[in-house]
């Protein structure tokens, strides 16, 4: 098993692996080339994002620059998705957003995971757990999103929120931890 099947498989794999290392590269050069592109050149930054990204429903995501992400093709995004400005996802493992989804401003996913014991993090060994949003999702600026959670449909994320664990849908939720403060 290749270093990439084992991290999409959610195994311990080398965050050094050098292909790996090629690839997340590659990437960040079409990032830089997309961060670079005009504001209101919407029909390259669209074609950008279709390339980047893993699937995009509609062909039509909408993303303000700047945006960085690992891999890229591991996100997948649903109809009429828009993020704003320095949208930041670590997709080691899927990211999977449903349709009608806003991202404010800030905001970051994190698929990959690492040891607390600092001799197995300074091996470069890690993992990775997919990050899940459903429909109709507002995210609010700054918020994180940590590994593993899956966040439902019809639910609102305030600014400032971490999410450490799964938000049910029909909900708002805000805090640092995230927490449901009532039902939509």
């Amino acid at each position: 098993m290749t270093e990439k099947e084992k991290m999409l498989s959610g195994a311990v794999y080398s965050a050094v692996d050098p292909e790996l290392i090629c690839e997340l590269n590659a990437v960040k050069d079409r990032l830089q080339a997309y961060n670079a592109l005009r504001p209101s050149d919407l029909d390259a930054r669209r074609a950008m994002l279709n390339e980047l990204l893993g699937y995009v429903a509609d062909g039509a995501a909408f993303i303000n620059q700047p945006f960085f992400c690992d891999y890229g093709r591991h996100i997948r995004v649903g109809r009429r998705f828009f993020a704003n400005f320095n949208f930041t996802v670590l997709d080691e493992a899927y990211v999977t957003i449903g349709d009608d989804c806003f991202i404010g401003p800030n905001v970051s996913i994190y698929t990959a995971c690492h040891s607390t014991d600092p001799v197995e993090r300074n091996s470069r060994r890690e993992w990775a757990r997919p990050v899940t949003i459903g429909d109709n999702v507002w995210i609010g600026g700054s918020v994180t999103i940590l590994p593993g959670v899956a966040i439902g449909d019809n639910v609102t994320i305030g600014a400032g929120s971490v999410v450490v664990h799964d938000i049910p849908s029909g909900v708002v939720a805000v805090g640092n931890p995230c927490r449901v403060v009532r039902e939509v």
